[in-house]
């Protein structure tokens, strides 16, 4: 039953994935995501329904416009894809559950904010904020803990300090999105935290040794790295920080 319920919630997330994609693109341009409708970025010729249906459309015009040719980038499918999967393993993981509903909702997130990170560099405040006030309030109604407040304080104070030692690595983007990040996980946040440092510093060694000391003055997105950090620790973070326990108590 799990397993079917998981695979029709890839419908929705196909469709959560298509609205994401307007996010992405109008947010940081501080556009309506509602009007007009949606439209090529290039010749903003209005693209019609059947043009619009998610992944299939991209593929039916092979990741091109139909009235101007422009190229559309990869990423408008790998958000759709992304955003399907993580409602589905919501699903299969939390059950048609209201923790299921916060956990989808805040994978979609974690979706738009990595998107805007890469192509524009920046954690936008219009979706980081409002995100981690709702996951807050809905966290604390299905828990009332103080753990949720106490994580992501704890969790943005982390990166704020790491932000102050490098700031060419961290943005305050980052340490607004660590808030997001305490509130939903809570205490496994140190995971994703871990986790989202240790995949960072993956291409910072790439770039530091193709481009030695210029590399300092490089930034890359590091809000993906959260995200994945993230994503980690909400389906495997209790695991994760039991066996890490386990190990320095042995």
């Amino acid at each position: 039953m799990g397993s079917a319920m998981a695979a029709l919630a890839l419908a929705p997330g196909l469709a959560l994935g298509s609205f994401l994609n307007v996010i992405a693109a109008r947010v940081p341009l501080k556009q309506s995501i509602v009007r007009p409708g949606s439209a090529c970025m290039s010749c903003k010729a209005p693209i019609v329904w059947y043009d619009n249906i998610p992944l299939v459309s991209y593929f039916a015009l092979r990741g091109k416009c139909r009235n101007c040719g422009a190229r559309i980038g990869f990423v408008y499918p790998a958000v759709e894809i992304a955003a399907a999967l993580l409602v589905a393993a919501c699903v299969l993981a939390f059950g048609l559950t209201f923790y299921a509903a916060i956990a989808a909702f805040f994978c979609c997130v974690l979706v738009a904010i990595s998107a805007i990170d890469i192509e524009h560099r920046i954690v936008p405040d219009r979706i980081v904020l409002p995100a981690t006030s709702i996951v807050l309030v809905a966290q604390t109604l299905r828990d009332p803990s103080v753990e949720w407040v106490l994580s992501a304080f704890l969790a943005s104070l982390f990166l704020f300090m790491a932000a102050v030692v490098y700031p060419a690595g961290m943005g305050m983007g980052d340490v607004k999105l660590a808030l997001l990040m305490g509130a939903m996980l809570g205490k496994v946040v140190a995971v994703a935290l871990i986790l989202g440092m240790v995949c960072g510093v993956v291409p910072s060694v790439y770039l530091l040794v193709r481009h030695g000391r210029k590399a300092r003055k490089m930034g890359i997105p590091f809000a993906p790295f959260l995200a994945l950090g993230s994503v980690i620790a909400l389906f495997a973070g209790e695991w994760l920080l039991d066996a890490y326990l386990g190990l320095l108590a042995s």
